[in-house]
């Protein structure tokens, strides 16, 4: 996983755009992909599940790959919100 930067994100489509050196022109990225940890009750992180959503200039964690989606040369396989 590389560390990314959320350039936008659009909550009404359910997707937005992630920037890192890594993948530059930026990454497709769909909710889907987002893994937002929470603690059970045996104080495990689990990822949660459900809509998810990043906030522009957030920081997260990416894993990505080619070809990418809707004019973009990479889509986020996995996101890791902090």
């Amino acid at each position: 996983m590389v560390q990314a930067q959320v350039r936008e994100w659009h909550d009404d489509l359910g997707w937005g755009v992630l920037d890192s050196p890594e993948t530059p022109g930026g990454c497709w990225t769909h909710f889907s992909a987002i893994e937002t940890p929470r603690v059970n009750n045996e104080d495990e992180r689990v990822a949660a599940y459900g809509f998810k959503s990043l906030k522009p200039n957030e920081l997260v964690d990416l894993d990505w790959e080619t070809p990418g989606q809707d004019g973009f040369d990479y889509r986020a396989v996995q996101v890791r919100t902090r």
